[in-house]
């Protein structure tokens, strides 16, 4: 520790008493504070948009539970939520490539709260259906804007990226733990609670919004440097594909590891809520750990060995008894999520032309077009078991890894 007389004054107030001063030296700059201000706000906008992503699929087992839905019927509620988000995020990635559309940062992120909050209120399957679409369609109006958002507020940090991804991967964190925290209190006519996310996310971004205010010289020269670079469409299509594997993996345990796991363990309900917690909380660190390892060691290196050491840890999620399915889980996820960032960066970086489109893709399309999955493994598992219709997840990770294969790191033009 630094000589006290160095860090600060000593200040003598009128009662008597004693108090220390710090020096300049030992305080955040102002400056820094500005600078991180927004990356952190939209961060926490991200988390309370992505709950509504986990919240789906948290929600399957009390649909099994209340109204006895069949595991395709019960995966039919994801697919609504990702099919119809999977058709208009491209829609909504071109617009942003055209037009500023900051607004639809906090309309998008209500829409998708309202969406999951009214999916407990009718018992009508087509109601819910619809009512979970909307949702999709919310979350899959924010992710394009937000990612071009946050390339602007990172100033090309991959440490900053992996900051607005880890709020989503918190969001999805905390949605199993909400959604059972108000269903399992009041049943499914509790879900209009799960509304209040959706307003604090709405302000958060409107924060987030005002906090940059950036010069419209600045923004201007931005988009003029990221339309110097030349689109790379055969990298970004290949790294696409294997987003896709990797969303196929993330969404079908995300859907059924709650049910799979409390039968594996002999946990019951809160044995698949600890699981899918697990699940969606390594992400987290798997985030972090991303960001970092790529600075030190380059991105695709490090997306290349997350895919392929996914592969034994899906295989443990699916073959391995007992409480040891929680460490597998764990390790899953933290695999599925140290590239998540990347895939953002990446992505746009292979389409500088297209920042909006490539942040649709890789942070919405591709994540929603795992849901278009689950339900034929929903209906693999009526008409075998779990497990069987588990297996095939294992492999989809080293399709990716295959597909990563020759990959080069895209150039990033001034």
């Amino acid at each position: 520790m630094g000589n006290l007389s160095e860090a600060g004054q000593f200040v003598r107030g009128d009662d008597g008493r004693v108090s220390i001063t710090l020096t300049s030296r030992y305080r955040i700059p102002r400056d820094r504070i500005s600078r991180n201000r927004p990356i952190t706000l939209l961060s926490l906008g991200h988390a309370c948009v992505d709950v509504y992503q986990g919240a789906v699929a948290a929600l399957v087992p009390f649909l099994v539970s209340e109204r006895a839905y069949t595991y395709a019927a019960a995966s039919g509620v994801v697919l609504a939520a990702s099919l119809l988000s999977s058709a208009v995020q491209p829609l909504f990635g071109a617009l942003t490539d055209r037009w500023a559309m900051r607004w639809l940062l906090p309309v998008s992120t209500l829409a998708g709260g309202v969406g999951v909050a009214l999916a407990g209120v009718t018992g009508s399957y087509a109601l819910t259906l619809a009512v979970v679409a909307v949702s999709g369609i919310g979350v899959a109006a924010y992710h394009p804007e937000a990612a071009r958002v946050a390339r602007v507020a990172s100033r090309g940090s991959h440490i900053a990226m992996g900051r607005f991804s880890l709020g989503g991967n918190l969001g999805f964190a905390a949605a199993p733990l909400m959604v059972t925290a108000v269903i399992a209190t009041g049943g499914l006519r509790a879900s209009p609670l799960l509304v209040v996310p959706a307003l604090a996310g709405a302000a958060l971004c409107v924060a987030a919004l005002r906090a940059m205010t950036p010069p419209a010289a600045a923004a201007a020269a931005a988009r003029a440097g990221l339309a110097a670079g030349r689109d790379d469409w055969a990298s970004f299509l290949r790294l696409s594909g294997a987003i896709v594997c990797r969303s196929v993996v993330f969404v079908g345990l995300g859907t059924f590891i709650a049910l799979y796991a409390g039968g594996r363990t002999g946990g019951g309900d809160a044995a698949g809520t600890v699981a899918l917690f697990v699940l969606y909380l390594g992400g987290a660190v798997g985030t972090v750990a991303g960001g970092r390892l790529a600075t030190r060691f380059g991105r695709l290196p490090v997306v290349r060995w997350s895919y392929a050491l996914t592969v034994p840890a899906v295989a443990g999620v699916v073959l391995v008894p007992g409480p040891l399915l929680y460490v597998f889980v764990a390790l899953t996820s933290a695999g599925l999520y140290v590239p998540f960032s990347l895939h953002v960066t990446l992505g746009q970086d292979y389409l500088p032309r297209r920042v909006g489109t490539a942040g649709g893709v890789t942070l919405g399309l591709t994540v929603s077009a795992g849901g278009a999955v689950s339900p034929l493994i929903g209906a693999l598992a009526d008409a075998t078991s779990l497990q069987t219709a588990l297996a095939p997840l294992i492999v989809l990770p080293a399709v990716g890894r295959l597909l990563l294969c020759g990959l080069r790191e895209p150039r990033v033009h001034p």
